[in-house]
């Protein structure tokens, strides 16, 4: 092991696959999953600050790089993946999926969250990106969180702590999330089941989800639809190596096969270029790389 790393109760692994949505990626340096929240809290009070250290959640809307990732990866494990509903909140650890939230939700027959089945991956990520889709976001949904900061303090923050704006926040780079308490509304079952059967029949027809794909690839500007200004600047279906713009919806990239993140980030640095030639518009990445 390249670095002097705290003693842990969770996992370290060297040289650790890493793959995307994309099912591209290198490999971790080191790759720790924190058995909890106190191991985590260790870790980040005990780990050199010159040892680079990043979160990585399911990797769902993230390019991670051909060449790895320096440093330390953080991967939460299932302990911070419980979800539980109590009158009309709904608390999900970090790591819970997007789809799983929705689902708990729609057992305790709680509307408000049927967008999260639309979200892929993990409650922090969302957090962190203030994800959205059919007009519903984080910001409208979530009353607090926790998080660590990089020196394993553990903070309480409000909504109006995070400065929320389109896709993001004025302060995840500050900060591991670790659990957040959404509000939801008393309804039925069978109300929730059907708005989320509803938003999933327009998500399969609009989007490529069953190709190897990271969602939405940009943002969108004040302008236009981003899939508006791609199509228009005539990159849809286009091609860099094995990776396309979908021509289903061209706001999302997909790994044809055996693309490379290289691949995938030449694609769209080219539809950036060619958009910016067409519109004047310059877009702006909604996909994290990770590198």
């Amino acid at each position: 092991m390249t670095y002097a790393l705290p003693k842990v109760r969770g996992i370290y692994r060297e040289n650790a696959e890493l793959k995307s949505w994309f099912d591209v990626g290198g490999k971790a340096e080191i790759l720790f999953r924190p058995a909890d929240l106190v191991d985590l809290q260790d870790f980040l009070k005990n780990c050199p600050k010159e040892i680079p250290v990043q979160i990585l959640g399911a990797a769902s809307n993230v390019i991670i790089s051909d060449d790895g990732v320096k440093g330390v990866v953080i991967r939460l494990s299932g302990e911070f993946a419980k979800i539980s509903c109590e009158g009309e909140t709904v608390k999900a650890g970090a790591a819970a999926l997007c789809g799983n939230v929705a689902l708990h939700s729609k057992n305790s027959a709680l509307a408000g969250l049927e967008f999260f089945s639309g979200i892929p991956g993990s409650v922090g990520g969302a957090i962190a990106m203030n994800a959205g889709c059919y007009g519903s976001d984080i910001s409208q949904i979530l009353m607090s969180a926790k998080a660590l900061d990089f020196n394993g303090n553990l903070i309480e923050l409000s909504n109006a702590d995070f400065g929320f704006f389109y896709r993001g926040n004025k302060i995840s780079k500050n900060f591991i999330f670790v659990e957040a308490v959404f509000k939801a509304v008393k309804s039925t079952v069978e109300a929730v089941s059907g708005k989320i059967s509803e938003l999933n029949i327009q998500r399969e027809k609009a989007q490529p989800i069953r190709a190897k794909t990271g969602g939405s690839t940009f943002k969108n500007p004040e302008e236009k639809r981003a899939w508006q200004l791609i199509d228009e600047a005539g990159c849809r279906g286009m091609i860099e190596g094995d990776a396309q713009i979908s021509e289903k919806h061209c706001n999302f990239m997909i790994n044809r096969g055996k693309a490379s993140a290289r691949n995938l980030i030449d694609l769209g640095d080219k539809v950036k270029k060619l958009v910016k030639e067409k519109s004047g518009v310059n877009l702006e990445w909604e996909i994290k790389l990770l590198k």
